[in-house]
Formats: C-alpha cells, structure tokens, sequence
C-alpha cells in the first residue's frame, strides 16, 4: 500500500504527459551551468537496430524532493513527448517507448536511460531534465543509427507518392522515411539521386553528387537541394528511405523464376522474399556482393555490388542496382529470401 502511494503522489506530481515545443526562442540567453547534472561526455549515443542502448544522464548531487523527465523530441512534427518520469525511487513510463525502456540506475546518482532492441524510430534528440522547482536544468543528447539512405519509386513510375503514400511505402520496405540529418550524411556519404523524395518532416529534397543539366543545371552547386515544405495529402514525390542494421540474413537462390515462383522458394527454405530495405542492410552491414539480378517483394529486380567490376553493370561506385519492375511472369531471375 505504501509503494502505491508512493506512485500516486509521483503521478499527481508529474506533468501530464502533454506534448510541447522543444525550441529556444531567438535571443534566449545562454544557459547557467549545470548545478546538479553532469555535462555528457559524449552527447551523441551511436547504435544498430536491435541492439541496446543507453543514454548517459548522472546527477552530482541529489536535491530534495526532485524528478527527473526524459523525453523524445520527434523529427516529424518537432513535439516533445515524455518517456519516463522518476523521483529516485518510483517511476512511471509513458508512450510507445514504455515496454522497452527502464533507468540503468547502477548507482543512486544514475538517472541514465537504457532502450532495448533499438527501432528505427528511436533515432532523434533526447532531453533528461532535472525539475527542480525553480532550478530545473536538463541535459540534451542524440542516439544515432548507422544505416543506410535508399531513394524509393512504386512500379508505377516516379512522383507518385503523397507524404502519407511515402511514409506507408517505406515502412513496408523494411524501412523509414529519412531525416534531413540522414539524408545529408548519405550525400556525404556519395548519394546522388535527380529525383525529388519525401523525408520524415514532410520537406522534400534531392541530393547531387555531380551537377548536371536534368537536375537543375550545370552551374549549381552540388548539395541537398530542397523543395521546401509541401502539401502533405496533394503533392507528389518519391521517397528516401533509411534503413538499419538486420537480425537476420539475406541469400541469394539461382534460377529462372518468375515472382510468383520465387516467393515459393524463399518459402520452401524457411524464409520470406526479401524486402528493399533488407537488401541494402545486407549490402551495408553484411557487404553482400552478387552479380545476380533477383526478386524483391514489392515486384522489382535488384543486386547488391560492394566490389564494382566491368560485368555487373559497369558502374564505378557500390551499391544496389535495379533492373526496375519487370513482368511478373518473366522467368529470368533468381530471388533473395531474407531469414530472420
């Protein structure tokens, strides 16, 4: 009875778990240094779907009758939602992230925050705030996922998606919609794609390597090109989609299928046809390698190259080319199955 008490006042002392704005105003002077957190060493957390993954908040002191906050600032709409809420000795979770998260707390100054099997959307800015009355103070970091940025079309051809469309197709590649921060990485990174993509925030952008006339002309610069905002349920684009590390494998199984055939193979061993998504995380993070086209289960043809050579396509960079969506009832390809 006394533990549930305990968890009643916690709950009437926290705030509601109602979204807010996470920005500074321009011109908010900077802030005090922090009296009761440490400053992160590392405010950036890297990790793979899957795996574990903490973020570091530690207190110096513990003031009286204090609570400590995190919460998740999402990339989509840029709204602040709670996670958890403690007072060193009861918690309370809160939002989709609340089966798989708990506090670390190796010690009584540990308020650090721990994620298991780490999701795509997990990627984002993190705030673990100390309330404190009027001393509230708050610590910021980033979990990051290594992956990969894939631009996406249906078989239907390019710019046909809405923002809605984007997010739904990408999602069913084994997939997300890209941030802009992963995005501009990929570019770093030498993607370089003429055709404008929807990314998570609803922007719309498309990234050049090499200047040339059909995107945009010679005279620009290379860069993340953009769009800007656009209409959500009106406008059309292609999608970038981000991917991360698999628990699982891709394989690939020769012969002349068609798809319907190929989709029976992969089952006849146990596995599914593979998704887009999951053949570039094996390109990236397994460095399959095949000169062999093969099946895909949105309908579409593809091989992973990670050592580029004149007989798979001549291309001089890695990556996953596409045959595109050729009929179904060819049977011309083998397949790749994903097991997970």
């Amino acid at each position: 009875m006394h533990r549930l008490l305990q968890l009643g006042c916690l709950w009437l002392l926290a705030a509601p778990p109602v979204s807010s704005i996470f920005q500074r105003p321009t011109g908010t002077p900077a802030p005090l240094r922090l009296q009761y957190l440490l400053e992160p060493l590392h405010p950036t957390v890297h990790t793979q779907r899957g795996a574990t993954a903490t973020l570091p908040c530690v207190l110096r002191a513990l003031p009286r009758n204090y609570r400590v906050k995190w919460s998740k600032v999402e990339p989509a709409n840029y709204r602040e939602n709670i996670i958890i809420i403690t007072n060193g000795l009861y918690h309370k979770n809160y939002g989709p992230l609340s089966p798989r998260v708990h506090l670390r707390h190796s010690h009584r100054y540990d308020a650090s925050l721990t994620i298991t099997d780490v999701a795509l959307e997990d990627e984002g800015r993190y705030r673990c705030q100390l309330v404190n009355g009027l001393e509230d103070e708050s610590v910021s970091l980033t979990l990051h996922l290594e992956g990969v940025v894939f631009p996406y079309q249906p078989s239907n051809g390019r710019y046909k998606f809405n923002y809605h469309e984007a997010k739904r197709a990408c999602e069913q590649q084994d997939s997300r919609l890209a941030t802009y921060q992963q995005l501009y990485k990929a570019w770093t990174e030498g993607l370089d794609w003429c055709n404008a993509g929807w990314i998570l925030d609803g922007t719309v952008h498309y990234p050049i390597i090499n200047s040339r006339e059909p995107c945009g002309g010679r005279l620009l610069l290379p860069g993340v090109r953009t769009y800007g905002a656009r209409d959500k349920q009106k406008d059309r684009f292609d999608a970038f989609c981000f991917t991360s590390a698999l628990q699982g494998q891709v394989y690939f199984i020769r012969g002349h299928l068609n798809f319907k055939e190929a989709g029976q193979a992969c089952r006849n061993h146990g596995a599914a046809i593979a998704k887009v998504g999951q053949l570039y995380s094996a390109w990236k993070f397994s460095q399959l390698d095949r000169c062999d086209g093969g099946w895909l289960a949105d309908g579409s043809v593809r091989y992973p190259i990670t050592t580029p050579r004149e007989r798979c396509g001549g291309l001089p960079d890695p990556g996953v080319r596409s045959f595109g969506f050729p009929s179904k009832e060819m049977r011309t390809y083998g397949t790749y199955c994903f097991v997970g």
